[in-house]
């Protein structure tokens, strides 16, 4: 993500939003169970289910991978 200032006024709020977008960061690993050393794309899907109450939340994933190769 990236911001653009017009104004060096607006260094503050801009260096504020970056530092909240920073600290609501989650990273999460995946290892299949069976892994395939096959060196094929395979898809996966990130689904998010929000507890009732909570704002819009954004997942940002990759649309899968490729296995390593035996």
């Amino acid at each position: 993500r990236s911001f653009a200032l017009e104004n060096p006024n607006d260094l503050p709020s801009v260096a504020a939003a970056i530092g909240a977008e920073l600290r609501n960061q989650y990273l999460l690993a995946y290892r299949p169970e069976n892994t395939p050393n096959d060196g094929k794309w395979h898809k996966i899907r990130v689904r998010m289910k929000l507890p009732h109450g909570l704002p819009l939340l954004q997942v940002n994933a990759k649309p899968g991978y490729y296995a390593a190769a035996k």
